[in-house]
């Protein structure tokens, strides 16, 4: 049986922590952003962990 491919697009916005949490960059934060509130944009700052729902539908994409 050949091995299972990873989903690039997903590898390309997720990835893995130590203790296999997924953590991914927030949207919205590449342009237009003159009309967006600096509260806004500072809550876009930074990465999140995804929810344990979410987890469980892009484990299988990432395949690792």
């Amino acid at each position: 049986m050949p091995k299972q491919k990873t989903k690039k697009s997903a590898a390309k916005r997720f990835w893995k922590t130590a203790r296999g949490k997924i953590k991914y960059k927030r949207a919205g934060s590449g342009h237009l952003l003159t009309g967006k509130t600096s509260k806004h944009k500072r809550a876009m700052r930074g990465t999140s962990v995804l929810s344990v729902v979410e987890t469980k539908r892009i484990m299988p994409l990432l395949a690792r």
